[in-house]
């Protein structure tokens, strides 16, 4: 049980027992001064001569380099004279192996026992070999001690290794484990009852254990021992769970807009892909120059205490745009927007552009929900937008203004913590007046009824479900929303309808490139990426103008003027493939379809009316925020378009 315990084989102290007394035989025949046999020591079976000579006297040298010649006369025969030839001693022929066998073994068949071994009939005995074949028996794992015995033979040796085999299997039980059940966990093992237990292969199932933790981000989840009591096998596993919270750094910030953020709270298990999705959150959200985190040993081994240290960063800046339209000539504007206001995650913006698109606006919300917060937002604005094209039949008519003033409140959140659905609920009023300056043209009765000014009460609601990879860097799965809006006259508006529409977004890596060009295409782990939007309306009742779908512009159908095509149904596709360039640009080629139909003119629902832009942009990452440029041609004409982040 000693050697067990210290890790040394029953072949390995053999060979260091037969070493020994050789040591002390032959230090006992060249300290002995009378004359002696030539003595012959035996470990095993094997013959060793020891200084044997012609006159049978055991022949010793000893250095006496270091003697002076006083010392020398007080060992007269210590040394050989200079005449006295050196004799050479006869080499001792090994015995030979007739035979190799097993015992012992009952479940594992012979010849896979002595598979592995180098020792050989007909072979010289190697004492040195038979150790490491008892190694490599060992070392199949289905054996809890491996020996050899040497026997006799008058013309050689026989040799028999002797096992003793580990116990059948009856039965493979796992504490500690919460997050895998047993049967989970038995079914990454290839060991099962009924079968004799193997070290080796059991390794491999534990293993194998190890890693999906690990792939599922329990990465310092370990298995911290394994007991086998009689025929059952029993693993212990021990699952860290996360300690203290400790948040530092943050002055302006309030603690609790960080602590919604992770999606690790005290008492979780510590799962490293959580972590990593948490501070990717953190940083995404841009109140932060630099997110680290450190992990400290709790007040038990199986607790890890987090320290998450943040440095803040400036989250107001102010913004300056200029554009140009063909149609809305030359536009200007200031704003300000703080992404962090008090410190509480909220978000203020306060602007105006002038122009033939002149408008302002305050703003202030919260985004961010779940199944105990709620999002919400509350706003204001004023538009004033000149010289608005009016069309029938795909034929300009005249201009006219549109101006609003408007103001909306809403409210909503998460169905539960973990879901994908939300909803959000929108109340919005608008004061709408639509103003013709054209004196050469007469409208027509339909057409005065149609740009009827007024008052306009809105509830709006709408239903997401966000299917986006929360752990990806970038934009990966789908996104699709339903939603209703009811125009009411009973709370003071002028038009009672109902409009509803759907949106679907995707957004998938384009690892084919990749493969085809044997390129890689990936900027800091962001690959070029596939993106499409679908949106598809209608309504019922009375719709206003103010209330049409509209096409055409930016956000919609790049290539043609701003809400270019109006009616009370609509489709519309955006396709595009965004290349990253840089950190700082990227490429993006894209094709848009779209249109709008207006049914009390005529106009009926139909893909082959769609119209169509396609062209190139880039995209530029600045401290005022993403920059869009968009250079599109449409079916009339190209166009510039300009605006800030993507279009979808």
């Amino acid at each position: 049980m000693f050697l067990k315990i210290l890790g040394v084989s029953a072949p390995r102290v053999r060979q260091l027992t037969a070493f020994l007394i050789f040591g002390f035989i032959a230090a006992y025949f060249c300290c002995a001064a009378a004359p002696a046999q030539a003595a012959d020591v035996y470990v095993g079976p094997v013959p060793i001569t020891v200084g044997e000579s012609d006159d049978s006297r055991g022949t010793v040298e000893i250095d006496m380099s270091g003697v002076s010649e006083d010392d020398e006369e007080m060992f007269p025969d210590a040394r050989p004279s200079q005449d006295t030839p050196r004799r050479e001693r006869p080499r001792v022929q090994a015995p030979r192996i007739l035979s190799v066998s097993v015992e012992g073994n009952s479940e594992v068949v012979t010849e896979h026992v002595l598979s592995v071994i180098t020792s050989r009939v007909d072979s010289p005995l190697d004492q040195n070999r038979l150790a490491r074949d008892a190694d490599a028996i060992f070392e199949q794992g289905f054996y809890s001690n491996v020996d050899y015995r040497i026997t006799d033979e008058m013309d050689g040796v026989n040799v028999i290794f002797i096992v003793t085999e580990n116990p059948i299997i009856s039965g493979i039980h796992f504490f500690g484990n919460t997050i895998y059940s047993d049967e989970a966990l038995r079914g990454l093992c290839f060991t099962e009852p009924g079968v004799i237990f193997n070290r080796a292969f059991f390794r491999n199932d534990l293993q194998r254990i190890r890693e999906k933790y690990q792939q599922d981000g329990y990465v310092m989840a370990r298995v911290s021992d394994v007991r086998i009591d009689g025929t059952e096998v029993n693993v212990y596993i021990t699952e860290p769970v996360l300690g203290d919270i400790i948040i530092q750094g943050n002055r302006r910030t309030k603690t609790y807009v960080i602590q919604r953020q992770l999606r690790l709270k005290e008492g979780d298990l510590f799962n490293a892909s959580r972590l990593r999705y948490s501070l990717s959150k953190l940083q995404g959200l841009g109140y932060f120059s630099d997110v680290s985190v450190g992990l400290e040993p709790g007040e038990s081994p199986d607790v890890i205490d987090l320290v998450l240290t943040v440095a803040e960063a400036k989250t107001g800046r102010v913004g300056i745009s200029v554009g140009y339209g063909t149609s809305s000539g030359f536009s200007g504007g200031l704003s300000y927007n703080d992404t962090n206001f008090r410190g509480r995650g909220e978000r203020l913006g306060i602007g105006f552009d002038l122009g033939n698109r002149e408008q302002y606006w305050v703003t202030l919300d919260q985004p961010y929900m779940d199944q105990r917060t709620f999002a919400w937002r509350v706003g204001v604005y004023q538009r004033n937008w000149a010289d608005l094209k009016y069309y029938e039949d795909g034929d300009y008519l005249f201009e006219y203004d549109e101006e609003r003033l408007g103001g909306y409140l809403g409210l909503g959140r998460r169905f539960s913590e973990r879901s994908k659905l939300s909803w959000f609920l929108t109340n919005e009023w608008q004061k709408i007046d639509l103003i013709v300056h054209d004196e050469a043209y007469t409208l027509t009765p339909e057409q005065e009824q149609r740009l009827e000014s007024g008052t306009n009460f809105t509830v709006t609601g709408r239903l997401t479900r966000d299917n986006i990879d929360e752990y990806s860097e970038f934009p990966k799965g789908d996104v699709e929303s339903i939603f209703v809006e009811k125009g009411l006259e009973a709370l003071g508006g002028d038009w009672d309808y109902w409009k509803y529409w759907i949106e679907a977004r995707y957004y998938t890596p384009l690892d084919f490139l990749t493969r085809m060009f044997e390129r890689n295409f990936s900027v800091d782990d962001i690959p070029p990426l596939f993106a499409v939007r679908a949106i598809a309306g209608d309504s019922s009742g009375c719709l206003p103008w103010a209330a049409n779908y509209t096409i055409g512009g930016d956000s919609t159908l790049r290539g043609y003027e701003d809400k270019r095509y109006r009616g009370d149904q609509m489709f519309l596709a955006n396709a595009e493939v965004r290349l990253p360039i840089n950190r700082s640009a990227s490429l993006v080629f894209f094709y848009d379809w779209g249109m709008a139909w207006d049914t009390r003119m005529g106009e009926k629902f139909s893909f082959g009316d769609l119209a169509e832009g396609y062209g190139l942009g880039v995209r530029f990452r600045t401290p005022l925020g993403n920059l869009r440029f968009d250079f599109a041609n449409g079916n009339d004409e190209s166009r510039v378009h300009f605006g800030f982040g993507e279009m979808f």
